[in-house]
């Protein structure tokens, strides 16, 4: 066979290398498969398709709490989040951050169920005026939907930004 080394240490090297390749394929493909399920996707309402995200993933939702569709039962709380082009459903239960308003930009933590209503074990709302995730920035940029205050260029670093006519504090 011509592809096999004639010197003895080549050949060594070779068979190391042959021995230690599926051990490391392996090694890598375990733990992959074993971060499979600490992986957490972010999606706005218009992205979260039952293919992208379907029923019964965890995922990350996040938009603006629509005007007018919060409703309260005992500690359950029922609201829309919206990106302007779709809207989603979420339900919540438990205490909501000091911070949750309507119009406020949030990110909801959780799963849909069969009838896609988004299932939030968490929801986080934004801490001031000025702050932005940068994914929901980026969103609103691709939609354009984003209207930066003051003719001002809006920061890519991750810096804060806001979207006027939008009550983010």
């Amino acid at each position: 066979m011509s592809w096999i080394p004639k010197s003895p240490k080549a050949r060594r090297r070779l068979w190391v290398v042959a021995a230690a390749a599926p051990v490391l394929a392996l090694a890598v493909g375990l733990s992959l498969w074993a971060m499979q399920d600490s992986v957490t996707f972010f999606f706005s309402p218009s992205e979260a398709t039952p293919e992208a995200a379907p029923a019964g993933r965890v995922i990350r939702l996040g938009g603006l709490v629509e005007t007018g569709s919060v409703s309260q039962t005992g500690t359950t709380v029922a609201f829309a989040v919206t990106d302007n082009a779709a809207t989603s459903r979420v339900i919540y239960q438990g205490d909501l951050p000091d911070l949750f308003r309507e119009g406020q930009g949030i990110v909801a933590e959780g799963r849909f169920g069969p009838d896609r209503v988004f299932h939030a074990d968490t929801v986080l709302a934004k801490h001031d005026e000025t702050y932005m995730p940068r994914e929901v920035a980026d969103r609103l940029k691709a939609s354009g939907e984003w209207r930066p205050e003051g003719g001002a260029t809006p920061a890519t670093s991750g810096a804060p930004v806001a979207r006027p006519g939008a009550s983010v504090s």
